[in-house]
């Protein structure tokens, strides 16, 4: 089973031609775009998901569950149908879309789009793996800071973060490599400024499978490193 997982990672080594690797300034252009548009994207889900984790995980009954519903819909949608329904939706022909446009902010085919693509694509990842982070802190706590007269938003930072801290971090984690990874909404919705998932699809089509390592390598050092520390940090203190 260990084998059958860590066998790319051979082939990562042992495959492709490394003779000559180096990568065009198209490629540095999409790594570029990837780590700026994936940490853009990360930062804006941590404000917009935070509360809404923070929800789910102290409501209970059919509101949270409708709540829940909504927030799983588009984790469970196909990547490329949920790219064509974003289209349709802040495309220039859609109302919503052009409002954008007409403050300055197109949402197709821009940095923009490509944020907003991270976001939708990582969005209930991170609010799911924080519920369950957020679930994890003792009512009680909370319950003795709010008697000694905190606030709720002095709870909060207080005493909610501080316990949750690495669940949340391990959230933002699986989100950032979800959001880096986004092939499907990012093809449909701004396929222009290419991210490195795009330019690896372009390359493979036009030098093949073996050419691409290079790139390949480039992903897996910005995806992997921050998941890998933080859970084996998680790990060394359990």
């Amino acid at each position: 089973m260990l084998g059958f997982l860590s066998a790319p990672l051979f082939a990562l080594l042992t495959g492709g031609d490394w003779r000559g690797a180096n990568l065009d300034a198209q490629d540095v252009r999409a790594v570029v775009t990837s780590l700026a548009g994936g940490a853009l994207s990360v930062g804006l889900i941590a404000v917009m998901g935070t509360p809404v984790a923070l929800y789910l995980a102290r409501t209970a009954g059919r509101r949270g569950a409708m709540v829940e519903a909504l927030v799983l819909i588009p984790m469970l949608m196909p990547t490329l149908a949920l790219g064509i329904l974003l289209v349709s939706l802040y495309g220039p022909a859609a109302p919503v879309g052009a409002a954008f446009a007409r403050v300055g902010l197109v949402l197709t085919n821009s940095p923009a789009a490509f944020v907003l693509a991270g976001v939708y694509a990582a969005l209930p990842t991170y609010i799911i793996a924080a519920r369950g982070a957020l679930v994890e802190v003792p009512d009680a706590l909370e319950q003795i800071a709010r008697t000694l007269g905190d606030g709720p938003w002095r709870v909060f930072w207080r005493v909610t973060l501080p316990l949750a801290q690495r669940g949340l971090a391990g959230a933002l984690a699986l989100c950032w490599v979800r959001a880096l990874g986004e092939f499907g909404i990012v093809l449909i919705l701004a396929y222009f400024p290419a991210g490195m998932p795009v330019r690896l699809w372009v390359d493979v089509q036009d030098l093949g499978i073996e050419a691409v390592f290079p790139l390949v390598a480039v992903f897996l050092l910005a995806a992997l490193p921050l998941p890998l520390w933080l859970g084996l940090r998680a790990r060394r203190r359990g």
